[in-house]
């Protein structure tokens, strides 16, 4: 990383590369500190050697943890994280805000909620759900289907970075309380955090309602307690994101499925499978 910003100049840095997931963090943590920490810091230093103007990176929803009050604003304490995911990610916006603060490098921490879409992770539950219920095979539902999720369609997730873009957050030289995330905290740092996500959070049996509609098949569903390291409900109040650069998610979640649906079957060509999975269950 070192000589790759030695060997080029940027005016402006994104990052979203990390080691995402909170389950494979319960057993390989060890990639999260390398990737998210040791990966993240090489990315700062880069930025500082050349006085970036803006660094936009990838936080995440999963910051808020164990908080109960809904939706979650910008300025509620992420100090009680329910996955070491999610405490990387925390290291993430604090280790920015020094580099801010220390070097003056601008920086956007952007909290992305449960982002799905065409080219998605595969690992995500909504692309296994769409596996399997293709398939013909049956689906585990966490925590019995009580869980909720604030689904945010990719597009939406682009359209807020490229607007944020040429918008990098202006050191406050007054030295006022900053409440990004730092709360009673004088901070004068150029540093930033926005949520970005749909806010309308979608019930998990709901949701999987839409996607068999859309695919056009009923699976069965295994009812299975919650998993260590997750959490029951994420809810995004994004009027920060939308006074700033006027714009907040649009894609609703029928739409967004509708979306991702059509594009899984013609990348993976399931057209046909889906009809003999039909034809068997008929």
């Amino acid at each position: 990383m070192k000589l790759f910003f030695e060997r080029h100049r940027f005016d402006v840095v994104i990052n979203l590369a990390a080691q995402v997931g909170v389950r494979y963090s319960l057993t390989n943590p060890r990639a999260y500190t390398s990737s998210n920490v040791d990966g993240f810091l090489n990315i700062l230093e880069g930025c500082k050697s050349q006085s970036v103007k803006h660094l936009i990176y990838a936080s995440s929803s999963s910051v808020y943890g164990l908080n109960s009050a809904m939706p979650f604003e910008e300025s509620d304490r992420t100090d009680a994280p329910a996955s070491l995911y999610a405490a990387t990610k925390k290291s993430n916006e604090l280790m920015a805000h020094t580099y801010a603060h220390l070097y003056g490098v601008p920086s956007t921490g952007l909290r992305f909620f449960t982002v799905y879409g065409p080219l998605g992770r595969p690992d995500m539950a909504y692309f296994l759900f769409a596996k399997n219920i293709c398939s013909g095979k049956p689906i585990n539902i966490f925590n019995h289907g009580n869980m909720a999720r604030d689904f945010t369609y990719i597009d939406d997730i682009v359209e807020s970075i490229f607007r944020l873009i040429p918008k990098p957050p202006a050191a406050n030289r007054q030295n006022r309380l900053l409440t990004d995330f730092i709360p009673k905290t004088a901070s004068s740092a150029p540093h930033s955090i926005f949520n970005i996500g749909n806010g309308k959070p979608v019930n998990l049996l709901d949701f999987i309602n839409i996607l068999e509609d859309k695919i056009g098949i009923k699976t069965e569903l295994n009812m299975i307690p919650m998993q260590p390291g997750d959490v029951e409900k994420t809810w995004a109040n994004t009027s920060k994101l939308h006074s700033y650069i006027q714009f907040k998610p649009v894609v609703n979640i029928h739409e967004g499925i509708s979306r991702f649906v059509d594009w899984y079957r013609d990348y993976y060509g399931i057209v046909q499978k889906q009809k003999i999975v039909n034809a068997q269950k008929g």
